[in-house]
C-alpha cells in the first residue's frame, strides 16, 4: 500500500521506523515547519523529519495543510493511506478524503476515553490503572473515528508520563503493523466508539501542574507522575517555585498529624521530607527549588534550611 505519513513529535517515530524497516511504500513524510529553538534560537527540525531525512524520504512541512496548495499536492500522491500519529494539525474533511482507503489514527488511550492531547498525562492524573492504544479510521470529530484495533496493558505504580509514553509509542507501531495487512486484505471491522463512554484530555497548561496540598496524598503523587515534563508539578516555599519530582505515599503514624495543617512539613530526614495532605501524608524525594537543579531530598535538606512546620503553598 502507498503511504503518507502524518507525524511530527518523538512519539511518531517507533511508527515510522516499522514503516520503514518493514519496507511499506512511504511516499512523503508529512511533518511540522523548522521552529527556532533553545535560548539562541537556533532552526530545530521535528524528530520525525530527522528520521525521514536519514531514511532518505520525501518531507513535507506545510505551515497549514489544509490549504489549495497542500491539497493539491497530496492529491498528486495517489496514496492509499494516511498514517497520522503526533503530527501537531487538524486535517479537513477534504484533506482526509484524499486517501483511497482511509486516513489513520495511532492514539495512546483506549478510546473513547481520554480524546484529546493529552490522554497518557490525564490518565496518570485520574490514576488510571490501565491505558493503550486504539488505531481508528480518522473522522471530521477529533479522535472520535471507528476503532480498527486497540491493546490495554496495565500501568505501574512506578510509571510516569516519561515511561508510559514510551511503552505506549512502541505499541502503537507493533499495532499499526499489525493493522496495515488487516487493511489491505479487508480483513478487518470497523467499531464504533460508544459515545456514553466518552472522556477528555484537554492540553496540559501550566497551571494544571500546581499543587492542592488540601487533596488526598494518592492524588498529588497522580499529578506529580502525570505532569513530567511539563509543566511538572510544583508548590512555593519561602516565595519561590518548588517542583516535586519523584514522591511517594507515607505511612507516617497518624497520631503525629495534629495540629499540622495541609502542605506542612511534619518531618525532614534523608529518606523524603514529610508533608501533610488533606489524607495520608507524602514524602517528596526529589525537588528543585527555583534556580537551581534538581536534588534529592538528601541532597535538598543539607543546602537549605527546612524545618517541622515549614509551610508548602
Amino acid at each position: 500500500m502507498k503511504i503518507i505519513f502524518f507525524g511530527s513529535s518523538h512519539f511518531a517515530l517507533p511508527a515510522l521506523e516499522g514503516l520503514i524497516k518493514n519496507k511499506h511504500k512511504i511516499l512523503y513524510v508529512v511533518t511540522q515547519p523548522d521552529r527556532k529553538k533553545g535560548r539562541h534560537l537556533h532552526l530545530g527540525v521535528t524528530d520525525v523529519k530527522a528520521l525521514a531525512r536519514a531514511a532518505k524520504l520525501k518531507v513535507f512541512q506545510p505551515e497549514n495543510v489544509n490549504t489549495a496548495k497542500s491539497i493539491e499536492l497530496l492529491k498528486s500522491l495517489n496514496a492509499d493511506l494516511f498514517v497520522i500519529v503526533a503530527y501537531g494539525q487538524i486535517l479537513s474533511p477534504e484533506v482526509l478524503g484524499i486517501p483511497k482507503v482511509f486516513p489513520l489514527n495511532i492514539h495512546a488511550s483506549l478510546l473513547p476515553k481520554y480524546r484529546g492531547a493529552a490522554p497518557i498525562n490525564w490518565a496518570l492524573i485520574k490514576g488510571e490503572k490501565s491505558s493503550g492504544v486504539t488505531i481508528i479510521k480518522v473522522t471530521e470529530k477529533v479522535d472520535a473515528g471507528p476503532v480498527i484495533l486497540q491493546k490495554e496493558i496495565s500501568i505501574l505504580d512506578s510509571d510516569d508520563a516519561i515511561s508510559l509514553e514510551a511503552k505506549l509509542r512502541d505499541l502503537g507501531a507493533d499495532l499499526l503493523l499489525q493493522a496495515i495487512p488487516l487493511i489491505k486484505s479487508r480483513d478487518y471491522k470497523l467499531k464504533e466508539q460508544d459515545e456514553k463512554r466518552v472522556t477528555f484530555a484537554l492540553k496540559l497548561k501550566k497551571s494544571d501542574g500546581l499543587i492542592d496540598w488540601n487533596k488526598p496524598a494518592q492524588q498529588i503523587l497522580n499529578l506529580i507522575r502525570g505532569v513530567v515534563p511539563w509543566p511538572g508539578a510544583f508548590t512555593h516555599y519561602n516565595r519561590k517555585l518548588l517542583k516535586i519530582y519523584k514522591a511517594k505515599v507515607s505511612n507516617w503514624p497518624a497520631a503525629r498529624l495534629s495540629g499540622y495543617s495541609a502542605g506542612q512539613v511534619l518531618n525532614v530526614a534523608k529518606d523524603g521530607i514529610a508533608v501533610n495532605t488533606g489524607k495520608d501524608i507524602l514524602l517528596v524525594q526529589a525537588l528543585q527549588i527555583e534556580g537551581k537543579r534538581r536534588m534529592s531530598a538528601e541532597e535538598f535538606i543539607s543546602g537549605y534550611k527546612i524545618f517541622r512546620g515549614d509551610q508548602f503553598t
